[in-house]
């Protein structure tokens, strides 16, 4: 599935749609190039969940964990989003404890997963953030 976005503020539409395509899947791989708006997703996401503090790239910290109310089980539920960016081997992904979070009932959301590619689930969606433009962003569901 394609989603083109013209600004940032469009994201919201791209979420939704990346919803409805996952149905119960709910681990996303994203990849795209510095500046494509990997984060920005995220931030979408999780605005999107209800998510009311602040959504920031875990560049340093690796991994932010947020909470959200979810309507379906009427309790708090988790959203992980992870960057592995500086990460230089899968062995440090191993150490930040990244299959308890792989298998763990929640959204998890995986800025450069690349390196950790061998360990996600088969049924994770991959999704590619190209630039088009200054503003202009393709989002590929695959």
């Amino acid at each position: 599935m394609e989603v083109l976005v013209d600004r940032p503020a469009e994201m919201k539409k791209a979420v939704v749609k990346l919803l409805k395509y996952a149905g119960d899947r709910k681990i996303f791989a994203l990849s795209g190039e510095i500046g494509a708006g990997k984060t920005t997703l995220v931030q979408a996401f999780c605005r999107h969940l209800g998510v009311e503090e602040a959504v920031t790239s875990p560049t340093f910290s690796l991994v932010n964990e947020y909470e959200y109310y979810d309507p379906k089980s009427g309790e708090t539920a988790l959203i992980y989003h992870l960057d592995l960016y500086r990460l230089e081997d899968i062995e440090e992904a191993l150490n930040i404890g990244i299959e308890e979070i792989l298998y763990r009932d929640a959204y998890l959301l995986i800025e450069w997963p690349e390196l950790i590619e061998p360990l996600l689930p088969e049924d994770a969606i991959r999704i590619n953030i190209e630039i088009v433009n200054n503003s202009r962003r393709k989002i590929l569901f695959l």
